[in-house]
């Protein structure tokens, strides 16, 4: 059978053994369900940054979003902190935003801190760090945009990946100028 050009795997580097271990579905659903405090590890200052429009995005959906950037004292309303370490509340998700060099950093301070989940935004593997955490219990999601998969499970992603906030079953027309 040929690939289907809009086929979601066409999105991941990973092998499908990968991503059954850290692209599954059914946790995918269960995280966006019942995680309520979000930190964001690169969260970004800048409006423009995929970070930023993520974090304000969930913040929009209800999510409590602490941002993780040690060059910055707030973010989207919220104070910011140096580290994982660093944050007094309790954290249901961490999203990331760095270089994957930078995963396994991020995931012992998940680990010290018995935090349940850790998520890599697109494009950034660490198979090392992710069986790792597998190992220790930590639910791990990687090579995925939060918020794409909110928007897909939620039912409010439009066909470029974006809320148009219009609820229709009916596609655009479009008129040439």
């Amino acid at each position: 059978m040929a690939a289907i050009a809009c086929d979601i795997r066409l999105n991941t580097r990973l092998t499908p053994e990968q991503r059954e271990l850290f692209q599954n579905g059914t946790e995918i659903q269960r995280l966006i369900r019942e995680a309520r405090t979000i930190a964001i590890v690169g969260l970004s200052t800048e409006k423009t940054k995929a970070s930023n429009m993520v974090g304000s995005y969930l913040q929009d959906e209800g999510y409590r979003v602490i941002p993780v950037n040690p060059r910055a004292d707030e973010i989207l309303g919220e104070k910011s902190y140096p580290d994982l370490k660093t944050i007094p509340s309790k954290i249901d998700v961490v999203i990331v935003f760095r270089a994957p060099s930078e995963i396994a950093g991020v995931l012992d301070q998940v680990l010290e801190l018995g935090i349940p989940a850790l998520w890599t935004q697109l494009r950034i593997i660490d198979l090392p760090s992710a069986h790792r955490g597998l190992e220790a219990g930590v639910t791990v999601v990687m090579d995925k945009c939060f918020k794409m998969e909110h928007g897909r499970y939620s039912g409010a992603l439009h066909m470029a990946g974006m809320n148009t906030e219009v609820v229709t079953a009916q596609r655009r027309k479009f008129r040439a100028a």
